[in-house]
């Protein structure tokens, strides 16, 4: 009877002891001993929260440092440039005229021609039997009917002074051999008619 009576307080004491976490002690007073767990057995105290986010990838955690330069692009190609057109030149009928003012605004010179066709600015060379002349288109002429009504077209205007300085003669019509040494960039006062493929050097 008392040995059964010692035996349930035994127990009742070793489960109590083992609730406060006092498990030593507990099996001290059943008389067993105490059975430690193997390493492999031991669980961390406190395990990793499920809720923390995946790391990132190391490319997005190492930032370019502020002090290294950023790779250089690849210099942009620059495009082939379209070769220039050939400038045009031929045989023309040139007349001559002399004018207070011009369509480009300057003032009647030597130098000054005029052409219906060519933009005003362009740079002419003028060939008369052996005699040349640079002149500038400053202004718009021939009218179409003079234009047409010669043998071979009659394209450029030429000053009076340079038409003298040319044949001897300020008023005159002759034939020329013209070349475009260079574009001028302004007004062209017609891009059609009776010599246009001339003036373009295409007839």
């Amino acid at each position: 009877m008392h040995k059964r009576t010692r035996q349930a307080i035994t127990l009742t004491v070793a489960g109590v002891l083992l609730a406060t976490g006092t498990t030593a002690t507990a099996h001290a007073a059943a008389g067993t001993p105490i059975r430690r767990p193997a390493p492999d057995q031991i669980l961390p105290s406190s395990p990793p929260s499920l809720a923390q986010p995946p790391a990132e990838s190391s490319a997005a955690q190492s930032p370019t440092p502020a002090g290294s330069a950023a790779p250089e692009a690849s210099p942009a190609v620059e495009p082939t440039p379209e070769p220039t057109p050939e400038l045009p030149s031929g045989t023309a009928t040139a007349t001559s005229f002399w004018d207070g003012a011009t369509a480009s605004g300057k003032p009647m010179r030597y130098q000054t021609i005029a052409s219906p066709y060519w933009p005003l600015g362009t740079k002419v060379k003028i060939t008369y039997r052996g005699e040349s002349a640079i002149g500038f288109v400053e202004d718009f002429g021939p009218a179409e009917w003079a234009v047409a009504q010669h043998d071979i077209p009659a394209i450029v205007d030429l000053s009076e002074k340079m038409m003298a300085d040319l044949t001897g003669v300020r008023s005159n019509t002759v034939h020329v051999r013209f070349e475009v040494l260079k574009w001028g960039t302004g007004r062209v006062y017609r891009r059609s008619g009776t010599g246009y493929d001339l003036a373009m050097g295409r007839s």
